[in-house]
């Protein structure tokens, strides 16, 4: 029975890991776009606490989790180490996960 368990949860991992996607595009503040309607006056900032992903013009928000990682990002980037009050950049990003609806949940995310 034991094996049975240990096997099933193997199959399990695996088989969300096979559904998990990559998808790149420009970070923005999630409730600036929800009010403009516009990711172009959108950039993220270091006080934006829900950020989206805009891939071509379509735009997925982040999970909490995902939120939690890209503020993490975004304050450990090299230019915002130097300067915390330097202007908000369009920031090209990479996020690892699953699509829920418009939803990304997040295993990972880069900021470039």
């Amino acid at each position: 029975m034991r094996r049975m368990i240990v096997w099933s949860a193997f199959v399990t991992v695996f088989a969300a890991l096979a559904f998990a996607g990559s998808w790149s595009g420009t970070l923005i503040d999630a409730n600036c776009y929800r009010q403009q309607k516009t990711a172009k006056s959108c950039a993220a900032t270091s006080s934006t606490t829900a950020f989206a992903l805009d891939v071509s013009g379509k735009v997925y928000k982040l999970d909490q989790a995902g939120n939690d990682k890209a503020a993490a990002a975004l304050r450990n980037r090299a230019d915002r180490a130097a300067n915390p009050d330097a202007q908000a950049t369009p920031m090209a990003a990479t996020v690892t996960g699953t699509k829920e609806g418009s939803t990304l949940q997040v295993d990972t995310i880069q900021v470039q």
